[in-house]
């Protein structure tokens, strides 16, 4: 399976003036986390780390420490995930008929849920890991009125990995290329041109780290599994 780790964003969020995925948890950076879990995972044996330039540098010697051995290729990240995204579209090797895209931010998945959704992907056109949402979920309007209360019941939080027929998923970039359409998944391009995307079980503890408590809860995470 082929895998693409977006990992162009900044540390808006986090208050760092750099590549979030370069700051530490358990004394190792959040991308080598990820990696160790692609590395891990047995279906995997292609990964694409989708960046800027300027942070090659630092991904390579992180890289370097985790004596990788599946192949890894550097391709220069856009201005939006989505842009990024179609960038790795283009880099992926021409006998890629499947792909599966992760965050790297999501640095606590597990190498289960990546083979899960590997082979999962062989079965179907697209999916992605999910959860089954706990809150209760208000659809409010700009003046902070709630509007409606939409079903629990039919609401699940989207993760990564996402897995895509890649004919598709270009064709579907392409298009919304075309349309304009800005998009914060991939899922959300098939659902625009009405094709299935289906559910995999992702795993609570499978969070994107985005704020400084996110970085704790993940370095309490790790702890307990003994990473």
């Amino acid at each position: 399976m082929y895998l693409l780790i977006p990992a162009a964003g900044t540390g808006k969020r986090m208050g760092s003036t750099r590549n979030k995925l370069l700051l530490e948890v358990r004394s190792q950076p959040i991308i080598a986390w990820t990696l160790k879990a692609a590395a891990a995972a047995s279906t995997i044996k292609w990964i694409g780390i989708i960046s800027q330039p300027n942070d090659w540098p630092d991904f390579k010697a992180i890289l370097a420490e985790l004596n990788l051995t599946k192949p890894v290729e550097w391709i220069t990240g856009g201005s939006t995930r989505q842009e990024s995204v179609y960038n790795g579209l283009q880099a992926l090797p021409a006998a890629a008929e499947q792909v599966l895209i992760h965050d790297g931010a999501r640095c606590l998945v597990t190498p289960d849920l990546l083979d899960s959704c590997a082979h999962a992907i062989r079965q179907c056109s697209g999916l992605i890991a999910a959860v089954p949402v706990k809150d209760t979920i208000k659809v409010v309007d700009e003046n902070g009125i709630i509007q409606s209360t939409p079903d629990r019941r039919q609401l699940w939080a989207a993760q990564t990995p996402q897995g895509f027929n890649v004919k598709l998923l270009k064709q579907c970039h392409t298009e919304g290329i075309r349309q304009g359409w800005e998009v914060t998944d991939d899922a959300a391009l098939f659902e625009r041109c009405g094709i299935q995307v289906q559910i995999v079980a992702g795993e609570e503890t499978n969070l994107k780290v985005t704020t400084p408590q996110d970085l704790a809860i993940a370095e309490f995470i790790l702890s307990n599994r003994g990473w």
